[in-house]
């Protein structure tokens, strides 16, 4: 069968066409991303995807959506869209659906994706664990955390708001970052610094630590000119932001019993992976005192599969109506 898969984050919306096989083998056509900017609500969003699509679109429709998703009405963390599960039949016309939080459906590709679709990138370079919970985290406009559990064979999903947990400062620098934070924020989390626009002020307070005068830049100038090395403050600040993102990966191991196995996931984890692997990023991981030798047991990955959300609430769908796996 055929179905339409959405990803939405607080930036953009990701459209594709899943086909099942008879044996639950999943894939996806060429997506089309939208900015949810431009567009007032999911149903204008869904009907100009069928526009491209030619007007027409299968009958069964799968969401992974970045906030939580229970209740009669769901809020988007990072963008104004709401959805009411009662009116998505009728208003869009589909016969079957599913709704999961977009790291949900992370973890549904983590479950589901085959070997080489992982780098690897501390602990022992091994495949995840077949057995126990596999902990998954993406950044991107916000900070996404689900887990995995394996046992004989099938595997169970459990999202999470773990991203809402609060910030541990372990150093000067990262308590400058929070002393910032807090002149706006009472109370500090973790996607406040571990996550993309998190850069602008890790930036500007490595800044002004040093007594420097620097242009306001938006997070993807700073991110532009960090990662290509052409401003070396810029450089610093992306440095940093793998050394705090190491300490959360850490911290949510030890807080699910994620022992089997990390999975980094997202589109900006995608991005920075070659700066996580000679970044600061595995000595903050293992960086938890008493318990440094199992953070060192621990295989941690990051999922290069290009549209993991996607590929994920297609898996959703499948073990949602029990279809083949």
């Amino acid at each position: 069968m055929d179905l339409v898969v959405v990803d939405i984050g607080g930036t953009h919306a990701r459209f594709a066409i899943a086909s099942i096989g008879e044996d639950g083998a999943i894939s996806l056509s060429e997506p089309e991303t939208l900015h949810t900017e431009d567009h007032a609500s999911f149903q204008t969003a869904w009907e100009e995807f069928r526009r491209r699509q030619g007007g027409a679109l299968p009958d069964a429709l799968s969401m992974a959506i970045a906030g939580p998703v229970g209740g009669e009405v769901i809020r988007f963390t990072n963008n104004p869209w709401i959805i009411r599960p009662a009116l998505v039949k009728p208003k869009l016309g589909v016969e079957r659906y599913c709704i999961v939080n977009d790291f949900e459906a992370v973890a549904h590709a983590v479950a589901r994706a085959p070997e080489d679709q992982f780098l690897h990138l501390t602990g022992p370079d091994e495949p995840l664990g077949s057995e126990g919970t596999i902990s998954v985290l993406g950044p991107g406009t916000g900070l996404g955390v689900a887990h995995l559990w394996r046992s004989g064979g099938q595997y169970r999903v459990q999202a999470t708001e773990g991203g809402h947990a609060d910030f541990a400062p372990l150093d000067l620098i990262e308590d400058a970052i929070l002393a910032r934070l807090r002149k706006r924020h009472t109370r500090v989390s973790v996607e406040r610094v571990v996550a993309g626009p998190a850069i602008v002020d890790i930036y500007q307070t490595l800044a002004a630590m040093e007594r420097r005068s620097v242009p306001e830049c938006d997070d993807v100038e700073i991110w532009t000119k960090g990662m290509s090395g052409e401003d070396s403050l810029a450089a610093a600040a992306v440095d940093r932001f793998c050394l705090s993102l190491g300490s959360v990966a850490g911290d949510i191991a030890l807080v699910q019993g994620g022992f089997a196995g990390v999975v980094i996931a997202g589109g900006l984890g995608y991005r920075i992976r070659e700066t996580l692997l000679t970044s600061g990023f595995a000595d903050r991981f293992r960086a938890k005192g008493r318990f440094a030798g199992l953070m060192g047991s621990i295989p941690v990955k990051l999922i290069v599969h290009p549209q993991p959300g996607l590929f994920g609430a297609a898996a959703a769908f499948v073990a949602e109506h029990g279809m083949n796996q």
